[in-house]
């Protein structure tokens, strides 16, 4: 959903892999000078609970952003500690968890936009 909303006017990187390898692809934008511009676990969904997340980061690289690599790492930790709940194939259920993490980053980019 944040794909089709915003990727026309943003680059938006849609990687089809569970929460934990979206915060490890997170992680090597990071590491090559990106810095993060939303919390990876923003929201009241938890990494187990969804199979979307959407991470909104700058595109402009810079110098390494020791605090966008500490949340990312501890975020990785978190995500991690949780085993996979979520239930794939109830279409309802995965077009609300689409909603909630679409709504968040578009939150985030009326913010950044300011």
């Amino acid at each position: 959903m944040v794909h089709n909303k915003f990727g026309e006017h943003y680059q938006v990187h849609f990687q089809n892999e569970d929460y934990t390898q979206v915060l490890k692809a997170a992680r090597d934008y990071i590491h090559a000078g990106h810095t993060l511009l939303t919390h990876p676990l923003a929201g009241s969904v938890k990494p187990n609970e969804t199979p979307y997340k959407s991470i909104m980061i700058e595109a402009a690289k810079k110098q390494l952003n020791l605090e966008s690599v500490k949340i990312i790492e501890e975020s990785i930790y978190t995500c991690e500690k949780f085993a996979s709940t979520t239930k794939n194939g109830q279409q309802e259920v995965l077009i609300d968890f689409q909603y909630i993490d679409c709504s968040l980053i578009e939150n985030a980019i009326a913010k950044a936009v300011l």
